[in-house]
């Protein structure tokens, strides 16, 4: 194959620059390590410094977070179900994603997990000579230069999965859009989310024949049996007190659902919060921060259920964030009152809860428009705003259960994009050994 001289150029220049910042990485897991203790854990894995010298050729996923981990599961589960010969390796980046992994699949044989390591050529090289992938399957707009090229050199076909990428990300890529252009050339298949995502990904570089939208994944949501945990919750929380859930919130916006509270209590004086913080880091410091505003707080871990006198319950665990959603007559989705882009709204609608949202849904604009269209959601465009729709729901039951029968019915009708994934993905499947 005849080289591409301004490739190597800009790779070497991009090589050069996260080569100079390496030692940085080391000050990034420090002090995020002061925050969640689990960063200061398997450096060696963010380095692609592994104990063993070889490994059998694996199927490759990566999924950045808790988010793509579980819009994968599906499609993990299928595959595994259709081909358990296949050896897997699932990568994430951060501890809550690899908690998440964990958690789905624990010991599975035939799958391993490790962290994502850095976009050196020398940490690249080792993690694919390492595991050996014979298929990538990349979750959303994980887009890594070297290792998209460290795949392309050694003839590993990379399918990028429930691709998304937003206005704003895509004005994000601008300063590195020449190297992009060039590595997305190398990918097999983008299968978007949306005929827009699909668009911008050609707007970055990938050819138009590169690029398919398939639907979003994140439709094919499991919903768990719930039913145990709602006659617990119902045992200590009477179904007559009002109770609303604030979920995936970010530091930025702590003070603002407490606000909220305050604010919705005036009228519900018995209203309880369900209180889930996007990141575990977070759970003491929103325990304490409503202390101090002098609220009763029970916890999950720690009273494991909320009593009469309990205003706020902090859930500080994970992986029961949609149990608790069916414990809630209402919803307020966080990641969108800063411009951070939104969390999952597909959670609540599929567990019945009406959702309310901040307007920055740069992340979910998509769904976010559906769910609009269908009646299924009420977004607010300021704290104010989310406050009055909040309000308005927790005065209405009528309100309340059309917008959970629009939201099961959009998640259902959204269905097909594991269907159709796996009609892409599972002729590039490695074939059965011996």
């Amino acid at each position: 194959m005849r080289k591409d001289p301004v490739e190597w150029i800009l790779r070497g220049l991009y090589s050069a620059v996260l080569y100079v910042l390496l030692p940085i990485t080391v000050y990034h897991l420090v002090w995020r390590g002061f925050r969640v203790r689990e960063y200061f854990q398997r450096w060696d894995e963010r380095y692609a410094s592994y104990p063993e010298s070889s490994c059998q050729p694996r199927v490759w996923l990566h999924a950045v977070s808790v988010g793509e981990v579980n819009a994968a599961a599906p499609l993990v589960n299928a595959l595994r179900a259709l081909r358990p010969d296949i050896r897997w390796v699932i990568t994430t980046i951060t501890p809550t994603g690899s908690e998440r992994v964990r958690a789905l699949w624990g010991d599975a044989q035939g799958l391993d997990h490790v962290y994502l390591p850095y976009d050196v050529p020398g940490s690249v090289g080792r993690f694919l000579g390492h595991f050996r992938p014979s298929l990538a399957l990349i979750l959303e707009t994980e887009l890594w230069p070297n290792m998209l090229f460290g795949c392309r050199d050694r003839g590993i076909p990379v399918y990028i999965l429930n691709a998304r990428l937003s206005a704003r990300s895509l004005r994000g890529y601008r300063l590195l859009a020449a190297l992009i252009r060039r590595a997305l050339c190398t990918v097999t298949c983008v299968a978007a989310q949306s005929a827009d995502d699909a668009a911008r990904f050609v707007q970055l570089g990938a050819a138009p024949e590169q690029v398919q939208a398939l639907g979003n994944l994140k439709f094919e949501i499991a919903t768990p049996d719930v039913s145990a945990l709602v006659a617990r919750f119902r045992a200590s929380v009477p179904a007559s007190r009002p109770v609303w859930i604030a979920a995936s919130t970010h530091e930025g916006e702590e003070a603002a659902v407490l606000d909220l509270h305050r604010r919705l209590r005036a009228r519900h004086p018995d209203l309880l919060l369900l209180w889930a913080p996007r990141h575990p880091e977070r759970f003491p410091k929103v325990e304490a921060l409503a202390r101090e505003q002098g609220c009763a707080v029970a916890t999950r871990r720690g009273q494991q259920w909320p009593d009469a006198a309990t205003d706020v319950f902090v859930i500080d665990t994970l992986g029961e964030l949609m149990s608790f959603y069916a414990c809630a007559q209402v919803a307020f989705v966080g990641g969108s009152l800063q411009p951070i882009g939104g969390h999952n709204l597909l959670e609540p609608a599929a567990m019945g809860t009406p959702a309310v949202t901040g307007p920055h849904l740069h992340n979910f604009s998509e769904i976010s428009r559906r769910m609009r269209e269908a009646g299924a959601l009420l977004i607010g465009e300021d704290v104010q705003a989310v406050g009055d729709a909040l309000q308005q729901l927790l005065d209405d039951a009528g309100q309340r259960e059309t917008m959970a029968r629009a939201g099961c019915a959009l998640v259902n009708s959204g269905r097909g994009a594991l269907a159709r994934t796996l009609a892409l993905v599972e002729p590039h499947l490695p074939p059965p050994r011996g």
